[in-house]
């Protein structure tokens, strides 16, 4: 176990990730895994747990504290009645082949492979709530059947390879598509348990070698880095949600860009360099 001056700094790092990252999930929708996986990867690298699977595990943690940050983020904008059950009903099938395909290509991949995709798309979507409008759009409905599994099942597969929640994908989706922003980020926030659920369990009969795997890891979970993390989500995803309905979010769309691009950098020169 590392000396507590090591380890108190650290906790403290992913209680705040962790807050942020909630409230960041019920605001915009776009769940908190583009927070935490940078978060975990960078305490478990402190504490020493270098390895090809480290992005296994920073990316199957995130994805179980999806299914805690999700299930109190619908159930707040419910009592609102802004989720749209049918769209969540027909996409979730989808979604949720999509994600476990994209359990079995991450366990084939190592960990800076998944460094530099985390930091590619993580670019792109930093770059749509950068410059992304509200006014644009591509329909007047959701996809239909045929169109709609293949984007699911691409919005779920996308989604584990970052260990994220689908909302940075389904929230753009949604609103191209005429939904309006409230409803698409209540929405998006669902497509969280249809990704996380069936890829968590997935995740836990992915193998970790003993010797690279952080205490309390169960198949490539992380149980340590999951309780603190929602412990902190679980208090703030309601408040995001609560605050996703009473003020207007351009500025924070552009600050949590900002800080995205700069993660995503990171993550790039890391994979790289």
């Amino acid at each position: 176990m590392p000396e507590l001056p090591t380890l108190l700094p650290l906790v403290g790092l992913l209680v705040a990730s962790s807050a942020f990252a909630g409230l960041i999930a019920g605001l915009l929708g776009v769940g908190g895994g583009i927070l935490l996986v940078p978060a975990f990867l960078f305490t478990f690298e402190t504490l020493g747990y270098t390895s090809p699977q480290l992005m296994q595990i920073c990316l199957a943690t995130s994805l179980a504290t999806i299914i805690v940050t999700s299930i109190r983020s619908v159930a707040a904008h419910n009592r609102k009645g802004a989720v749209d059950w049918q769209i969540l009903k027909r996409w979730a099938p989808g979604i949720a082949l999509g994600a476990l395909v994209g359990v079995l290509t991450v366990s084939r991949l190592d960990s800076a492979f998944l460094q530099a995709l985390f930091g590619c798309v993580a670019i792109v979507i930093g770059l749509y709530f950068a410059f992304g409008r509200r006014s644009w759009r591509l329909s007047d409905r959701m996809p239909g059947a045929g169109l709609r599994e293949l984007i699911a099942s691409g919005i779920g597969f996308l989604s584990v390879l970052m260990g994220i929640g689908g909302g940075s994908f389904a929230v753009p989706l949604m609103t191209l598509c005429s939904v309006p922003i409230h409803r698409a980020v209540a929405t998006a926030a669902g497509f969280g348990l249809s990704i996380a659920l069936p890829s968590v369990l997935a995740f836990f009969f992915v193998e970790i070698p003993e010797p690279v795997r952080p205490p309390l890891t169960l198949g490539a979970v992380n149980l340590g880095a999951f309780v603190v993390a929602i412990s902190m989500t679980l208090i703030t995803a309601p408040l995001g949600a609560r605050l996703a309905h009473a003020v207007e979010e351009r500025t924070l769309r552009r600050t949590f860009a900002v800080f995205i691009l700069v993660v995503a950098a990171n993550m790039l020169r890391k994979s790289f360099f």
